[in-house]
C-alpha cells in the first residue's frame, strides 16, 4: 500500500513524501492511515507530481494533513496542478470560515449513547462466540493450552494482588465491625458483631470487594496489554501468519482469572475477619477466643461455599470484558486511556449486578 499511494524518504534533514496514485474517496482511509505514522520532526517535501487521480476528498485529506504538518515543521508543497491548486484554494477558503455549533438535543443525546450501547452489546456477543469456539477447540485439543502463559497471568492477576487485596479486606472489616458495634452495643447485643462480620464478608462483601479490586487492577492491565499489540499490530500479525489470537491472548488471561479470583476471595475472607476481629476487640472488649468460638457457631460451611460460587463468574466477567475492550482499541494511544476507563467501569458495574442477581436467587432459593 505504502508504494502505490505514499512513498516516504529520509535524508536526515529533511522527510520527502511522494503522493502516487489515485487519491480519491475510495483511497482516502488508506491514504490517511498512512499519514498517521509520518513523523512531523524535520522539514517536509512534499511532492504531488505523481498523484493520478485528485478529487475533493483527496485534496481535502491533503489540506488537513498539510495544516497539521505546518503547524509543526516547514513544509514544502511541489509539483500539484493549476486545477489541483486552484481546488485547494477554495476548500482552503471554506475551511476558514466558522463552522457553527450544532446544539443536540437530549432526546438525540440518549439515542446516540443508545445507539452506541446497542453496538458494544452486539460486539461483545460476537466476541463470546469466538471465546466459546476458542474454549471449545481447545477442551478437544487439550495440548494447545499455553500453561506457561496461563502460570504467568495467576501469578500477575493472583500472587501479585495479595498486599492490596489484604489492605482493603482488613480495613473492610474493620470498618464493618466499627460501624456494627456503635448499633449493637445500644442493645447489650455485642457478641453478635461476630455474626456480621463473618457471614456478610464471606457471602457478599468478601467476593465482591476482590472482584471491584481485580477489575480495577487486572482488567485494565489486560485492556492495555492487547490494546498495545493492536496498535502496534501484533495481533494482525498473528492472524497474517494463522495463529488465532483468542488462543494466545484471551483464553490464558480467562482461565487464569477463573483459577485465581476463588484464592483471592479465600484470602480475603480471612483477612476480612481478622479486622473485624481486631475491630471488636478494640471497640467491645471481645477476645481472641470468644470471636472465633462465636464463629464456629455461626458461620456455616454453606456461607462460605455460596461466596466461592462467585468467584469464577466474577473472574470470567472481568478477564472477558478486559480482552473484549482491548480488541476495541483502534489505531491512536488515546484509545487505549478511553477502552480502559470503560473496561473498569464495565466489569464493576457487571460485577454489581450479578452480585445483586446472586443475592436474589439465594434469597428465593431460602439459602
Amino acid at each position: 500500500m505504502d508504494q502505490e499511494y505514499i512513498v516516504r524518504k529520509e535524508d536526515g534533514k529533511k522527510t520527502f513524501l511522494y503522493g502516487k496514485g489515485r487519491w480519491d474517496l475510495e483511497t482516502v482511509p488508506v491514504i490517511e492511515a498512512l499519514l498517521q505514522k509520518i513523523p512531523s520532526d524535520k522539514p517536509i517535501v512534499w511532492d504531488l507530481s505523481q498523484v493520478e487521480t485528485f478529487d475533493s476528498s483527496g485534496v481535502l485529506l491533503f489540506r488537513t494533513y498539510y495544516d497539521h504538518f505546518r503547524q509543526r515543521v516547514p513544509v514544502d508543497v511541489r509539483g500539484y496542478t493549476q486545477k489541483q491548486k486552484e481546488m485547494y484554494e477554495m476548500l482552503a477558503s471554506y475551511m476558514t470560515e466558522e463552522i457553527p455549533e450544532q446544539h443536540k438535543s437530549f432526546l438525540e443525546g440518549i439515542g446516540r449513547s443508545l445507539i452506541v450501547t446497542l453496538g458494544d452489546i452486539k460486539e461483545f456477543v460476537a466476541f463470546l462466540g469466538h471465546l466459546f469456539y476458542a474454549v471449545f477447540y481447545l477442551i478437544t485439543h487439550p495440548k494447545q493450552l499455553r500453561i506457561k502463559e496461563t502460570v504467568y497471568h495467576i501469578h500477575q492477576s493472583g500472587f501479585s494482588a495479595l498486599v492490596i487485596i489484604a489492605m482493603t479486606s482488613f480495613l473492610v472489616g474493620m470498618v464493618i465491625a466499627y460501624q456494627g458495634a456503635v448499633q449493637l452495643a445500644k442493645f447489650g447485643a455485642d457478641i453478635f458483631i461476630v455474626d456480621t462480620v463473618g457471614i456478610s464478608i464471606v457471602r457478599e462483601l468478601g467476593p465482591m470487594i476482590t472482584a471491584i479490586v481485580i477489575a480495577g487492577r487486572s482488567g485494565s492491565a489486560y485492556t492495555a496489554e492487547i490494546g498495545a499489540m493492536k496498535i502496534t499490530e501484533e495481533i494482525a500479525a498473528m492472524r497474517t501468519m494463522g495463529f488465532d489470537p483468542y488462543n494466545f491472548l484471551v483464553i490464558p488471561r480467562v482461565l487464569a482469572l477463573v483459577i485465581a479470583l476463588p484464592l483471592l476471595i479465600f484470602f480475603s475472607d480471612i483477612v476480612g475477619i481478622f479486622g473485624g476481629l481486631v475491630a471488636s476487640s478494640m471497640q467491645l472488649g471481645i477476645s481472641f477466643d470468644q470471636f472465633v468460638s462465636r464463629l464456629n457457631e455461626v458461620l456455616e460451611v454453606k456461607h462460605f461455599i455460596l461466596g466461592m460460587i462467585k468467584g469464577p463468574v466474577f473472574a470470567f466477567i472481568i478477564a472477558a470484558i478486559g480482552c473484549f475492550r482491548g480488541f476495541q482499541v483502534s489505531d491512536n494511544t488515546e484509545s487505549i486511556g478511553l477502552h480502559t476507563t470503560a473496561s473498569v467501569v464495565n466489569a464493576i458495574f457487571l460485577v454489581i449486578a450479578f452480585d445483586a442477581l446472586f443475592s436474589v436467587i439465594y434469597t428465593e432459593l431460602g439459602l
